[in-house]
């Protein structure tokens, strides 16, 4: 057993000069994703109402509020930054954990680097180790912790939190052994309840798991001591895997091929601003669009087939009144606005294109069905076809099988690029661009506070 000593002491070890050239490349990719989907989410009002109050309570002027204009104390500025990275529904993910490290990470990486004038190679490791402590418990469980009704960006993101924490903290293996524990103790309940509700809540669980990973290393820093076996678990059964799912865990994942294989390698992203399960729905849609010439008064129907549990997860259509949460976790939403559209960005999931007649008109008539051929390839192929019947007789037909972004078809540093210019609305785009050239460059970086400064 021991694999949470095992993750604690990888790292701890963990230092820029050992990790492969691959693996720095692909950590700048998730910090300058992580940047477009910041601006993406503060065209939100939810996302706004969540920065006017975590500013209204004031205190030390710490860490930066990214993109905000303002500074707040550290476990403040983490929290709005977790939250800013996932209310946009755009953030990098793991595909076999069904978590989204960057809520959690890259939140503290940022506010403890500022405040202790860290450089930009520091931030890579606290990077790199922040998603293995994350990833490693997601995909232990996957998918039975989500199906036990966690959501395990909040839960586990902590892990990952508080491993991100310790490094820039510089503590040693002990250390951060009690950070990862403490993390246990004090990680939020991240509900799963709330998501398939629609409520606005769910934007604040890579907040939630921030903030508590920066308490979880700092109390560790403290001397404070955490269950050394927090990940497994003991004879007492009180371990967080052997609390969070309703099935057998997979315990070897946590620890199996340490630094042979970085489980950020597997982390895909996303072009669009909504559910992964619904991106090979998106992504057909928009392909029918612009390679065909028709309205959307010329569709008669529209008919998603796809796999079971992005038919269970996102098959619903968006509530009279619903969110943009709702509408997020839409295939017929989805779907409907790509054709309508031509795009699913930022735009899409504000409150007057949501209440919109006509999107909410044609996402009525897109129908959702489990195929029993793309099931069975799930879940190495997330595929969905999708069918639009026009009102002349036509049907456009689309297939996809691996969504952009997939590390078998991957997003690159152009890509991400593009994707920051197309969330960042009227920022300046010579701006933007200084931002992607210092994050491409970060390890040359001696202080990341010039990073945070601009963004």
């Amino acid at each position: 057993m021991d694999h949470t000593r095992k993750l604690a002491r990888f790292c701890s070890d963990l230092s820029f000069d050992s990790l492969p050239r691959e693996v720095i490349h692909k950590a700048k990719l998730c910090v300058l994703d992580y940047i477009a989907n910041i601006y993406g989410s503060l065209e939100l009002d939810a996302v706004r109402a969540v920065v006017e109050y975590v500013e209204s309570l004031g205190g030390p002027k710490t860490a930066t509020a990214l993109g905000c204009g303002f500074k707040t104390g550290l476990q403040n500025a983490a929290f709005i930054n977790g939250t800013t990275a996932e209310a946009i529904e755009a953030q990098d993910g793991l595909r076999f954990g069904g978590n989204h490290p960057v809520s959690a990470v890259l939140p503290v990486a940022f506010a403890l680097a500022e405040s202790l004038k860290s450089d930009g190679r520091t931030l890579i490791e606290a990077v790199v180790a922040g998603y293995e402590a994350a990833d490693r418990p997601a995909a232990a469980m996957h998918p039975w912790h989500t199906l036990s009704g966690f959501l395990p960006t909040g839960t586990c993101g902590t892990f990952g939190a508080a491993a991100a924490a310790a490094k820039l903290m510089g503590l040693d293996e002990a250390g951060m052994l009690n950070a990862l524990g403490n993390a246990g103790y004090v990680l939020p309940l991240s509900m799963a309840e709330q998501l398939m509700g629609g409520y606005t809540i769910k934007i604040v669980q890579g907040g939630q798991a921030a903030s508590a990973g920066i308490m979880a290393a700092g109390l560790a820093s403290k001397g404070i001591t955490g269950c050394p076996e927090v990940l497994e678990g003991s004879a007492l059964k009180g371990g967080f895997t052997q609390i969070t799912v309703k099935a057998e865990p997979k315990l070897e994942r946590l620890s199996d091929g340490l630094g042979e294989h970085y489980s950020i390698m597997d982390i895909y992203f996303k072009p669009y601003t909504a559910c992964r399960h619904t991106h090979g729905a998106a992504q057909a849609a928009l392909e029918l669009v612009r390679e065909h010439v028709f309205k959307a008064g010329d569709v008669d129907s529209v008919a998603v087939h796809t796999y079971g549990i992005a038919e269970l997860a996102v098959g619903k259509g968006v509530p009279e009144g619903g969110s943009f949460v709702s509408a997020q976790f839409s295939i017929p939403y989805v779907v409907a606005a790509c054709i309508l559209d031509g795009d699913l960005g930022p735009g899409q999931l504000t409150e007057r294109r949501i209440a919109d007649g006509a999107v909410l008109d044609l996402a009525k008539r897109v129908s959702i069905k489990t195929d029993e051929e793309l099931n069975r390839a799930y879940p190495e192929k997330t595929s969905s076809r999708v069918e639009i019947a026009l009102k002349d007789g036509r049907t456009l037909v689309r297939q996809t099988d691996i969504p952009k972004g997939d590390p078998r078809d991957p997003m690159e540093a152009d890509d991400l690029a593009a994707k920051l210019h197309r969330f960042a609305g009227k920022r300046e785009a010579a701006k933007l661009d200084r931002i992607i050239d210092m994050v491409m460059e970060i390890e040359k970086l001696r202080d990341i506070k010039g990073l945070a400064r601009i963004i």
